[in-house]
Order: structure tokens, then sequence, then C-alpha cells
């Protein structure tokens, strides 16, 4: 069943009951594209594709693109084909970064229980809230309006008792919309949805599940665990009975700090020039530096990863005396390692730049080097960090990058954050 096909729970007179309905899964709608409009109000209501030259894929569209067919990670010549007339927008991950972090500290004014699942998704458990902001669903709408008050963007919501049926819910509720499942319309709600619905079954469970007859959650709930375990193996068997019942025993953990912070380019074609790839290199590290210094972190190791022609990949890295957030460091470290590399005019497909071991930089020993002036790198970072800020990604360069005709095709995508 699709999710036009479902039909909400109803609602008696007034708001819904979401007594125990403390989990919320709040899911941005098209986050990419939405956030990409913010400064490009024009281009509302035309079919918007995010993404970069015809070897790239989709990161996100709107959901006028959406009709035509085009998704998220699907090949852009294809989005291309699907939607002629699409508009192309160049990704922007700094600025999707500064609206995801404000999103977050909206969640985080409301309870310290967040879960982020990316950078426009999250779960909250709101129980300790309620007391002084209302019931969940109030909460939840709460969220809403302030989002788009404040960031000009939509979300969806889910508010259930579970993770599991928040999600779902959200989901169902897209887009910009809410639903509210009440704890004792929970099987309801979930035996009426296909099997595809639960978490854990993808293409391959679902083709054994529907061999044995098993199109719905309703169906599979009423097979006796044995024979699940039987045809799925034991954990998946059980795992499945469970979600199909309504157990979803998670909760929403803290977040935790962020492990890892990078990003990688894909090229137009590729590349064998040393010139092109110190001139990217440089770009993303002065990108992955950025980031960094965004979420108020340190990192004391930079890995450098290179993917060849035929798709071989490797990875080289190197731990810093001193924990760094200057672009200058992190990018003169992944230009020794590319160069370390000796590789000699070898076709590359991809490079990448990535920070690892992170720390609070306000407890980070940080110490200046001997080249660095009274107003150093560190400060003019800062100011860049600043004008990025107020006139956009890209209004202030490193000079090479400046005179780049830039690389046709190319394709930058984030390569993190990955979480502990």
């Amino acid at each position: 069943m699709s999710r036009r096909q479902y039909a909400a729970p109803r609602r008696p007179a007034g708001e819904p009951d979401d007594t125990g309905c403390t989990v919320l899964h709040v899911d941005m709608d098209a986050f990419y594209a939405s956030a990409s409009l913010i400064d490009r109000p024009e281009l509302r209501g035309l079919p918007v594709i995010i993404g970069g030259g015809a070897r790239s894929v989709v990161l996100s569209a709107t959901y006028e693109a959406r009709r035509y067919g085009v998704t998220a990670a699907m090949p852009m010549s294809r989005a291309r084909r699907l939607c002629p007339q699409g508009v192309v927008v160049a990704p922007d991950f700094t600025r999707y970064a500064q609206i995801s972090d404000a999103i977050m500290a909206t969640f985080r004014s409301v309870t310290d229980l967040v879960e982020p699942m990316s950078l426009d998704e999250a779960f909250l458990d709101v129980a300790g809230a309620t007391r002084r902001l209302g019931p969940p669903t109030r909460i939840a709408q709460l969220l809403r309006d302030t989002i788009a008050d404040e960031q000009g963007i939509t979300c969806s919501v889910g508010v259930a008792s579970t993770k599991f049926v928040a999600k779902l819910a959200s989901g169902l509720a897209k887009p910009d919309g809410m639903i509210v499942v009440p704890v004792a319309e929970v099987l309801g709600f979930l035996h009426q949805l296909p099997v595809g619905a639960l978490w854990g079954v993808g293409e391959r469970t679902e083709e054994t599940l529907e061999r044995l007859g098993l199109r719905t959650v309703a169906d599979l709930a009423h097979v006796p665990v044995e024979t699940l375990r039987a045809a799925l193996g034991d954990a998946t068997g059980t795992h499945l009975h469970h979600l199909a019942w309504g157990r979803d025993e998670r909760v929403v953990v803290r977040t935790q700090r962020e492990k890892s912070i990078g990003s990688d380019e894909t090229f137009g074609q590729d590349v064998d020039d040393p010139v092109v790839i110190h001139r990217e290199l440089l770009r993303l590290s002065d990108r992955v530096a950025a980031r960094v210094r965004a979420a108020g972190l340190v990192g004391r190791t930079v890995t450098l990863k290179v993917r060849f022609s035929d798709f071989t990949t490797i990875t080289r890295s190197r731990t810093l005396r001193d924990p760094t957030d200057v672009s200058r460091d992190v990018y003169a470290t992944a230009r020794s390692l590319f160069d370390g590399l000796g590789l000699q005019r070898a076709r590359l497909r991809l490079v990448g730049v990535r920070m690892e071991g992170l720390l609070e930089a306000a407890g980070a020993p940080i110490q200046p080097t001997l080249d660095e002036p009274e107003q150093g790198w560190r400060d003019a970072d800062r100011a860049v960090d600043r004008a990025s800020a107020r006139f956009g990604a890209g209004a202030v360069r490193p000079a090479s990058l400046v005179k780049d005709p830039g690389v046709p095709g190319r394709r930058t995508v984030p390569a993190g954050p990955r979480r502990a």
C-alpha cells in the first residue's frame, strides 16, 4: 500500500489522543532542495534537481521534479532525460550544514534527548518536556512552526510511542504534515501497510516473504514466529515478528560527538594532472576545515582518499602533533600525503579529504605555528567564515581557486559526518 493510499487514524474532536506518544521523528521535506531554494526564491514551484555533472547522482529534487520520476541517488544523466525542463542547481554543503545546525539547536531547545539520523532528520523523546510545553502533539506543531518561521523550510513529523512507528508516520505525512498514531491504534496502523514498510525488509527479504504469500504486515504478524525464523533466519525472523506487533524497545539516544568530517569529489572525467588534483585537494581541505570550525571542533588526523579509474581505492592518514581547524594545515597535510604516493600521472576518478580524531575546540591544546603572524591563519579562516555566512559559500576563496575555471562535471559530496 502506497503512502497516498493510507488513511490516517481517525482523530476525535480536538487534539488526537497522544497519551504515551512521546517519541517524535522529525524529517525535513526535500531538505537539500528546500535549503537550496531559500536564496533562490524565483525557482520555487519549478522542477529543481540538486546535483552536478553527468557522472554524478541526484542529491535531492523538489516535489515538482519528483512528479517526473526524479529521485535521490538517481544518475544525473537519467534525471535529465526524465525531466529535461528541470533546473539543475549545484549543492552548497556549507549552507546545508549551517541550516542543519540551527534545526538541531531548535530540537535541543525542547529536549536534550535528540538522536540525529542525518543532517535533515532526528528522533526526539519529549517525555520530559510535556509539563513545560504541553502534550506531544503541541510540541510537534511548535517544532514545525519554528522551523518554518526561522529556516524557511517545512518538515513532517510522526508522533508515536516507539521510534519505528514514529518514523513510518513521518514518511506517510510527507510533505509538510503530521501524523499521530495513538497507542490503541498502533496495530491497525501497522497491519494495513505492505511488508516492505518494516525496517530490515530489503528487496530480497520482501521477495522471500511474497513467495510465502505474505504481502501486508498483518499477513506477517499472523504467521508463527518459528516459520519466519526458518525462512529468514533466527535474528531477522524474530525482529520482523516483533515489529509486526508494534514492539520496538529501542530508546532515543542522546546525540554523540561527530567522529569525523570529510568531503569527496568525483571528477567529470578521469584526471591525471597533479596541478588539477592539488587544486581540488585545496578546495576540499578548505571546505572540510570550515565544517569542522562550524561544529566547534578541531581534528588531529587528516585522511586522504584516492580512487583510480578502475575503482580501486586507497587511503592514507597522518596524525598531527597538535589538533587543528586551520584550512592551510589540512591542505598541507593532504597534499603531502598525495605527493607521497608517487602516482606519476595515474588517472584518478575521485579524491577525498577527511578530518578525524575530533575534539571540542574549547578545551583542545591548540598551538600557533612558528610561521604564523600575530593575526594568524586561524583568524583569517574565521574572517572567511563570517564572510561566507553573510554573502554565501565561496564569497572568499584562495586565489588559486578564484583563477580556477573548474573541472567540467565535477561533483562534490559530503562524506560525513560520521558519529561515534
